[in-house]
């Protein structure tokens, strides 16, 4: 058997990791090529492109990579054709991923979307398109599963692979023993893991810390930086204020488990701050015309997927184009100096783990895939 994966940004790269694990385990002859990153790469695809070296957001950004992202579609529909999969799985990503949908669709090849994109926030018509290219989405939360139900996209509910990752995460106890023996009020800064969120982000998070340590003289800020560069950029940032951090790659999970609260930019990350029960600010600036365009797209009451779930505001939100370092300073504050207030935040967000948090997702995805696949070629 031979799927074609494609995942365009790390944390696709992780799930698309986890589910070939799961696909290998129930089949050791199963061949999977396509684009990805280094951790597929390591569950054993043979990847044509490091797709996930072009993860990048905004339009000129994108715009600069139109040309690789042509090659890399036609180089595709090539392989469609000459070394025809059985089946093509992406992986969120939808600009370039949807491309490779279109081009597999026409040819035959049935198109599966794990962790599909979030078109229930914006460009909601695309579900046009999904429904027209794909053989089924594999939903990764229940409400998106009944949105892209409703507008008659097949749909099989797994529910969201990073919770099969958070359950069988193995911390550091050497680093979580160093790191308590400090003591201490502990915050962590997760500035995001994009270049552009980074530098969009970082310098806001860190004018919230000052103002958290003006108050709290015992707060310590731990950094999680996703690679050596964005651990470069922060603390370039950090040393320039002259504001001391520690900046940690890898270290992300511990740095979370570690914290009594959190400041962290919107994504993925706020299903693992839920999960291990952290009080956090989930922040996002961007420019003017950003905000102003995301707010007349974007059709939810929430950003974050935490809040989604919740269908309430779990994690205060803040998407600016401005310094809200005030705002974001006050929350940690409140949440550090008011133990009851506190332990409030995080019995909802443990009450939301318990109800939604089932990992599993991506065993159940490749049942799902061995056995639709296997139907395809019997009766093909």
């Amino acid at each position: 058997m031979n799927l074609f994966f494609s995942a365009g940004e790390p944390s696709g790269d992780l799930h698309g990791a986890n589910l070939i694990q799961a696909l290998r385990s129930r089949n050791s002859n199963i061949r999977i090529t396509g684009f990805g990153g280094p951790k597929m790469t390591a569950a054993g695809a043979n990847l044509h492109y490091p797709l996930t070296e072009l993860s990048v957001m905004g339009l000129r950004r994108v715009l600069r990579h139109i040309p690789t992202f042509f090659r890399l579609a036609g180089e595709a529909e090539r392989l469609f054709r000459d070394d025809r999969p059985d089946a093509v799985v992406l992986i969120d990503y939808p600009g370039f991923n949807f491309e490779l949908a279109k081009r597999a669709h026409a040819v035959g090849i049935p198109v599966y979307y794990f962790v599909p994109p979030q078109l229930w926030a914006w460009r909601r018509g695309r579900a046009r398109q999904v429904r027209k290219w794909c053989a089924g989405v594999l939903s990764a939360l229940p409400f998106e599963d009944d949105w892209y139900r409703s507008r008659n996209v097949p749909t099989h509910y797994v529910g969201h692979p990073y919770f099969d990752e958070l359950a069988g995460q193995k911390l550091d106890p050497q680093f979580l023993a160093e790191e308590r023996v400090k003591g201490g009020a502990v915050v962590a800064l997760l500035p995001g893991s994009r270049n552009q969120e980074v530098a969009a982000n970082f310098a806001m998070m860190l004018a919230a810390a000052r103002k958290v340590k003006a108050t709290r003289p015992d707060a310590r800020f731990l950094v999680a930086a996703f690679n050596d560069r964005h651990a470069a950029q922060v603390r370039e940032v950090a040393s320039s204020n002259g504001f001391p951090v520690a900046v940690h790659v890898g270290r992300t999970p511990e740095i979370i488990e570690l914290s009594d609260a959190c400041i962290a930019v919107s994504g993925s990350v706020s299903l693992e701050l839920m999960y291990r029960g952290k009080p956090s600010v989930v922040v996002y600036r961007m420019s003017p015309l950003s905000l102003w365009l995301a707010r007349r797209l974007v059709k939810l009451p929430y950003f974050t997927l935490v809040n989604l779930l919740a269908n309430a505001e779990l994690f205060p939100e803040i998407a600016t184009a401005r310094d809200e370092s005030d705002r974001i300073a006050s929350h940690v504050l409140g949440w550090l100096n008011d133990p009851r207030h506190r332990a409030a935040a995080v019995e909802k967000l443990v009450a939301l783990r318990n109800r939604v948090a089932v990992p599993g997702a991506c065993e159940r995805a490749a049942d799902f895939l061995l056995g639709a696949t296997s139907a395809v070629r019997r009766a093909a």
